[in-house]
């Protein structure tokens, strides 16, 4: 399938890994990329730009396909040492970054001198656009519907979709909610020319995670996702365990006056225990309302070949046979 988001990556299919904390390491990535998708390594997962750069030459060592580093910008007292991630991408010879958080025009100049390709993730149309101006190469539209940082507009993808493809000039993929077929060639009719999975790829053979995570997510339905961290306007989107409803009931009990060190024990330091660990009643960890639609563990290559198949499939005989019905 030819898209222009494929055409830009040098992909063989329109499905881009999301970067995820704690998830994105060289296995999954080059899993994904191997199949024909976008593979993704989280830099922040690693704790210096050094280790950035051993992951990175690991997965190259595991594919020779194209894959990309999200590199997300967070407001911090102590950021991290942003400059030596972008020398480790760089150095790295990663042509394909995915930008998150705050505006990523700093660094662009760099990247791009580069000659690396940057999809910026966004919320929001508002915030597309002014990403589009600054010079980005692509977009990830993310959805109320995903797991993560939702923003604070909660618009679905229904609505958020086919207003950013009436806006913008560059491609964008949809993010939040995608899982199969039924969302690639949705997801193309509203607008993009691809699809940004996390949520589905954390329940892969791949994934370098707890087998309690995977059996949590096919265990749960789309009612068992809650917004943490309202109150403070950094909304994520969590699977719901017993430290996730403590931590609600504390934004309940304070209201205004909470503030994050209120509920940093249900937040601070989770992934490695959950993701890791397997403690599933640990604390707060993305995942996407999408769950509900995950009913399995396949392999990477399984799952992208499925979705790739299951699309065609609705293309070629749902679509065109409603085409060919009203015609007659």
């Amino acid at each position: 399938m030819k898209t222009r988001i494929t055409e830009l990556l040098g992909i063989k299919h329109p499905i881009v890994q999301g970067g995820m904390h704690y998830v994105g390491f060289a296995e999954l990535a080059a899993a994904v990329s191997n199949a024909g998708g976008l593979g993704i390594i989280t830099a922040l997962t690693q704790r210096t730009p050094e280790l950035l750069a051993a992951e990175i030459g690991k997965c190259r060592s595991m594919t020779d396909k194209p894959f990309g580093v999200n590199l997300t910008f967070l407001p911090s007292v102590t950021p991290p040492d942003y400059p030596g991630y972008v020398k480790a991408i760089i150095e790295g010879g990663v042509k394909i970054v995915e930008t998150a958080g705050n505006n990523p025009q700093k660094w662009l100049p760099a990247l791009k001198d580069a000659g690396i390709k940057v999809i910026h993730k966004c919320t929001s149309v508002r915030h597309a656009l002014k990403a589009e101006a600054i010079g980005v190469d692509a977009l990830s539209i993310d959805g109320f519907e995903c797991g993560g940082h939702p923003g604070e507009d909660d618009v679905p993808n229904f609505i958020l979709l086919p207003r950013a493809a009436e806006e913008l000039k560059i491609p964008f993929v949809a993010s939040g909610g995608m899982a199969d077929g039924r969302s690639l060639v949705a997801a193309m009719a509203l607008g993009a020319e691809g699809m940004n999975m996390g949520t589905r790829f954390i329940a892969t053979k791949e994934a370098p995670v707890h087998d309690n995570v995977k059996a949590a997510i096919v265990a749960a339905s789309e009612l068992d996702t809650r917004l943490v961290m309202r109150p403070l306007r950094n909304t994520e989107r969590v699977l719901t365990n017993a430290g996730v409803e403590r931590l609600l009931a504390k934004e309940k009990e304070l209201g205004s006056t909470i503030t994050f060190n209120d509920i940093a024990s249900e937040v601070a330091g989770i992934y490695p225990r959950v993701m890791k660990g397997g403690e599933m009643e640990a604390g707060a960890w993305s995942c996407g309302m999408v769950a509900g639609l995950i009913k399995d563990v396949p392999t990477v290559k399984e799952l992208i070949d499925r979705i790739m198949n299951e699309a065609r499939t609705i293309i070629r005989e749902k679509l065109e046979n409603a085409l060919a019905d009203a015609a007659a």
